[in-house]
């Protein structure tokens, strides 16, 4: 079964930490990910920009509006994302308690379906009659 581990992060925190601490984050982080790719569970990886840098479009009454930044307020935003293969989604929570994020952050698991409307019946996802 596929898993996506959403990394909540909150962006503002990155740059009060030291050098250092930034080093001994990104080490750790490098570790989780050796180890997820070692144990042949990693199957994608995405790192986002910060939040500053997201646009967010809206269509209200039938008007674009389009705002600069993330559109949820909230502190932590999502800052990347690992698509995993596990056998369960005990496995999947697993690997999302080992991440370096879920100590100053929050990982999400999200199982994956297979297919999107372009690839399946439309009537696997809408509610029967």
């Amino acid at each position: 079964m596929q898993y996506a581990l959403l990394d909540y992060v909150y962006d503002a925190g990155w740059p009060q930490l030291s050098r250092a601490e930034q080093q001994q984050w990104l080490g750790a982080y490098r570790a989780y990910m050796e180890a997820m790719t070692n144990a042949g569970v990693l199957k994608s990886s995405v790192g986002l920009h910060p939040s500053s840098a997201a646009t967010t479009v809206r269509v209200a009454d039938g008007k674009t509006q389009v705002l600069d930044g993330p559109y949820p307020d909230s502190k932590e935003q999502l800052g990347g994302f690992h698509i995993i293969e596990v056998p369960d989604l005990d496995a999947a929570l697993g690997w999302a308690a080992r991440s370096p994020t879920a100590l100053h952050g929050a990982v999400v698991v999200r199982p994956l379906q297979e297919g999107t409307f372009l690839t399946r019946d439309i009537d696997d996802f809408v509610k029967p009659e």
